[in-house]
């Protein structure tokens, strides 16, 4: 036999151990049971909560406005002529008291007229005197003669009463002429601030032209803009006027002016007459007393045109729920966390209103319940999750760093 043959005939019967030894063992493995695998827990969600607490709550309502004054006027003369003074106060920015003068009309012409309406009252006086001498000469007459039926005209009344009546026209056109004479000075009408000046020396100016404005620095008011819920915070009505009796809100005005931030303390004195119908808003007006003197803030006055934010203070409600702000889900519901048991509960709430500060509420939750801050996907009553504390937080951060 070759040596070929030889291998054959040694190797064979090995391969056909090793074939028979490898489909054993297979078959063995397919009949040997498969282990059960265990489902792994849920892992439970870390979360961050606060308590809810029980106290009063000062209601805040916020609004912002411009500054306005009470009133403002325009400076007008009642009589035409040439400007012959104008006051160095009366400057755009300058300060003037109740009666101080701001322009002075050339009165030249208005002399003159005031003296020939005095020449008529005294030529009408002097008609007046003779007529009556007349009328007592006429009724001697009558008297004499034995008349007592004569005529009014015979008594000569008609011409006593004429004599009379061209008086008193007399003493109206002088009159008039001391009024046009005493308009060709211009006043200030109250303490205020001229605001614009339209007008100098020299210049013709006639009846009713405008020669600048001024505005009264007695009162400034800011309409604050609210809505009805609003309104309903701060116990306002659409026909709220403040009295001894009923006094407004007190408000707090503020504005960066010079760098720093400026407060002003106002009162809301009444509402505006009607609903704003593009916004739908009504304005409650507040008035800040004497805002370039007293009412000033630090020595900064507040002045017309300047934009201010306002905080106003509303009702107080006693015995109110407070809970942070990143509790509320949706409109009204909050997450709370049972400490006993480590599961989530879904509470519906009665929310008052809320700012940035928390969510105050009338029921659906308790004093000292924990709510969730942190947030939740796919919240169900009775979730399992771990409350986290501040400092696991902290910890955390610092394993991070």
């Amino acid at each position: 036999m070759s040596k070929t043959g030889v291998a054959i005939a040694i190797l064979a019967p090995i391969g056909v151990i090793a074939v028979f030894g490898v489909g054993g063992m297979a078959v063995l493995s397919a009949l040997k049971p498969t282990p059960e695998m265990a489902e792994a827990a849920p892992r439970a969600l870390s979360v961050f909560t606060e308590p809810v607490v029980r106290q009063d709550l000062q209601l805040v309502v916020r609004s912002q406005g411009e500054v306005k004054p009470r009133r403002e006027i325009s400076i007008s003369p009642q009589i035409s002529g040439r400007i012959s003074y104008v006051s160095p106060a009366f400057i755009d920015g300058g300060f003037v008291r109740r009666g101080d003068v701001l322009v002075r009309v050339d009165d030249a012409d208005y002399q003159l007229a005031k003296v020939r309406a005095q020449s008529q009252v005294a030529s009408a006086e002097q008609r007046l005197f003779r007529e009556q001498a007349e009328t007592e000469l006429a009724l001697q007459d009558l008297e004499d003669l034995g008349i007592s039926d004569a005529s009014p005209l015979a008594r000569r009344e008609p011409q006593l009463a004429e004599a009379r009546a061209n008086l008193d026209a007399a003493k109206s056109q002088l009159r008039d002429a001391e009024l046009a004479l005493e308009r060709t000075i211009i006043r200030a009408p109250f303490e205020g601030r001229i605001r614009s000046k339209d007008v100098d020396v020299g210049q013709f100016v006639s009846t009713g032209q405008a020669l600048g404005r001024m505005f009264g620095t007695d009162f400034a008011e800011v309409a604050l803009p609210l809505t009805d819920a609003e309104m309903g915070r701060l116990g306002l009505t659409f026909a709220f006027e403040e009295t001894d009796e009923t006094p407004g809100p007190v408000v707090r005005l503020s504005a960066d002016v010079a760098g720093q931030t400026r407060i002003w303390n106002a009162r809301i004195t009444r509402t505006a007459a009607a609903v704003d119908p593009q916004t739908r808003l009504i304005s409650a007006i507040a008035t800040v007393a004497d805002p370039f003197g007293e009412g000033a803030s630090d020595g900064m006055p507040l002045a017309p045109g300047l934009f201010v934010s306002a905080e106003i203070e509303g009702r107080v409600l006693e015995d109110i729920l407070i809970a942070p702000r990143d509790a509320l889900r949706g409109k009204d519901q909050i997450f709370v966390a049972d400490e006993d048991d480590q599961t989530l509960h879904i509470h519906t709430v009665s929310v008052i209103y809320s700012d940035d500060n928390g969510v105050y509420l009338n029921s659906g939750v308790e004093e000292g319940d924990l709510a969730i801050l942190s947030p939740v996907q796919a919240p169900f009553d009775g979730m399992r999750i771990s409350l986290s504390s501040e400092d696991d937080e902290t910890d955390a951060d610092s394993d991070e760093a």
